[in-house]
């Protein structure tokens, strides 16, 4: 007869055996030029909204006595900052709307339309709202940035689908 001896960790056992390859965290793939287009397409929106934020660190640039003084000085650090998280967020947002459009399996332009306004509806609209109504603020500011935000959301996810955001479309 044969004695066995009991595990030392039976709480550590499971039933099914673990894939080696299975990660924690599966985020869904996108394709990398879509990532990078979307990065350019949404950056060039936000950097027309930050415009005037640049022209006047510009201009500030141009009045200072050497460059040195104009990098070391509070402008040029917000302005770098300023476009840094632009472009950081622009790039999160195009994954983001990429991997949504091929999560629900998005393939025509009423589609992308519709996913862009979901997500104009879930993520903006309350703050324009708010905007709108309990601050007061001027409507045409409101409606630059409304306007900035539709081409973010919107156009943004017909232009992912339009240059196709799968990594392998035949999956």
């Amino acid at each position: 007869m044969r004695q066995t001896t009991p595990s030392p960790t039976p709480h550590l056992q499971s039933r099914r055996p673990i894939k080696l390859t299975q990660r924690a965290l599966d985020l869904p793939p996108v394709k990398p030029s879509a990532i990078a287009l979307g990065t350019v397409f949404n950056h060039g929106i936000e950097l027309a909204v930050l415009a005037p934020v640049f022209g006047q660190t510009y201009q500030r640039a141009k009045q200072a006595n050497t460059k040195e003084e104009f990098i070391k000085s509070k402008e040029a650090s917000g302005a770098a900052a300023a476009w840094g998280t632009s472009f950081v967020g622009a790039a999160l947002q195009s994954y983001g709307v990429g991997a949504l459009i091929n999560a629900t399996g998005t393939v025509s332009y009423k589609g992308a339309a519709y996913l862009g306004s979901l997500i104009f509806a879930a993520t903006a609209a309350p703050g324009f709202i708010s905007q709108i109504f309990s601050e007061k603020r001027p409507l045409d500011t409101v409606g630059v940035s409304v306007a900035a935000k539709l081409c973010e959301t919107i156009g943004l996810s017909l232009f992912l689908t339009w240059w196709g955001t799968r990594t392998n479309p035949f999956d």
